[in-house]
């Protein structure tokens, strides 16, 4: 007979899976409920900052010319870019118009807000999925092996570099290499997609890829290999791992089929705590390395108080974060059945 657990509906005895089963689909229905006021509050929150802003929308319009535009001249353009209006009106009128589809109209970059998004989110996927796929394999890796020999030479001294590569902002482990791989060595490409002329091809976008997909992986690494190697750590004393080496079991296949997936649940956990940190950190890196990702943009628009592009950049990055949360959440809870999945 499977395992039960005694409920207080029609129904007495509900297996346990299919009771975790609905708690999961609870705990993610409940979530994305909530995801909707929150992107509201967010979005109408950064329309009300921009409202009390100092930074003058026009001078990123204007550029150059803001100083030898006439006093005049300004006030007419505020008025054809409807840049006087309240910002509960500016608001609903964003608001409509995205819910119609239409994104509208970058002025930092004179461009539909579709287009530019479709220019350039590609390559900062590129840029995150290449640098997160490092960080998780280098944690992972090393993490179980420093797990498994806890208190060694090599454990000491992998739990000491991971300190001190903590308190590194992502920006200082991006001029670090910069500075030894491109500078000093001469190996790398220090910024950009391609070389000045060449085309997008394979080569090219790889080879300019690394140091900025590096330089991230090594700004995350250290949470996530310690998290492996504490939770490795803390697995080899449980009484299933005494179990299987009683019974003789090889400590290769222990450790693959029994102490790394007890270990996956907290990895997860601190992977999905520390998106918003991943989120930054990719701009940072975006920003030293000159690639053509979202984050330029990023900037730009909150530099020029473009709302059509900052809005939709900073709802879009809120709702991928919060996503990010509950995939890691849901995973944590399927990965270990002691968790419970509550709303």
């Amino acid at each position: 007979m499977g395992a039960v657990v005694v409920t207080a509906d029609l129904d007495p005895v509900v297996p346990r899976g299919r009771l975790r089963d609905r708690g999961i689909g609870s705990m993610a229905g409940w979530r994305l409920v909530t995801l909707v006021p929150v992107l509201g509050l967010v979005s109408a929150g950064l329309f009300a900052a921009a409202a009390v802003s100092p930074f003058d929308p026009l001078v990123g319009y204007l550029g150059a010319r803001y100083e030898t535009t006439s006093a005049a001249d300004r006030a007419l353009l505020t008025e054809q870019l409807d840049l006087d209006a309240a910002w509960y009106q500016l608001y609903g009128r964003w608001i409509t118009d995205v819910f119609t589809g239409d994104l509208g109209v970058s002025r930092s970059f004179a461009q539909p807000v579709s287009e530019l998004l479709a220019q350039r989110i590609p390559w900062t996927m590129l840029l995150v999925v290449a640098g997160m796929t490092i960080a998780v394999v280098l944690a992972l890796s090393v993490g179980v092996w420093a797990g498994m020999h806890r208190g060694g030479l090599v454990d000491r001294a992998v739990a000491a570099t991971c300190v001190a590569l903590q308190g590194l902002p992502p920006f200082v482990v991006s001029l670090a290499a910069i500075g030894l791989f491109a500078v000093g060595l001469g190996w790398l490409p220090p910024a950009g997609l391609t070389d000045a002329g060449a085309d997008a091809s394979l080569g090219q976008v790889a080879r300019h890829l690394i140091l900025p997909a590096g330089a991230l992986a090594v700004s995350q690494v250290p949470w996530l290999l310690l998290a492996v190697r504490e939770s490795v750590s803390a697995q080899r004393g449980e009484d299933f791992v005494v179990g299987a080496v009683t019974r003789g079991i090889d400590a290769p296949t222990i450790t693959r089929r029994h102490i790394l997936p007890a270990s996956l649940a907290p990895f997860v956990t601190i992977l999905g705590v520390r998106l918003p940190e991943i989120v930054v950190g990719a701009v940072l890196v975006e920003e030293i390395f000159s690639w053509p990702g979202i984050a330029g943009a990023f900037v730009q628009s909150a530099k020029d108080l473009d709302m059509a592009l900052l809005a939709i950049l900073t709802v879009g990055t809120t709702c991928a974060v919060m996503l990010g949360s509950l995939l890691a959440d849901v995973a944590v809870a399927l990965l270990d059945p002691r968790v419970r999945a509550d709303g």
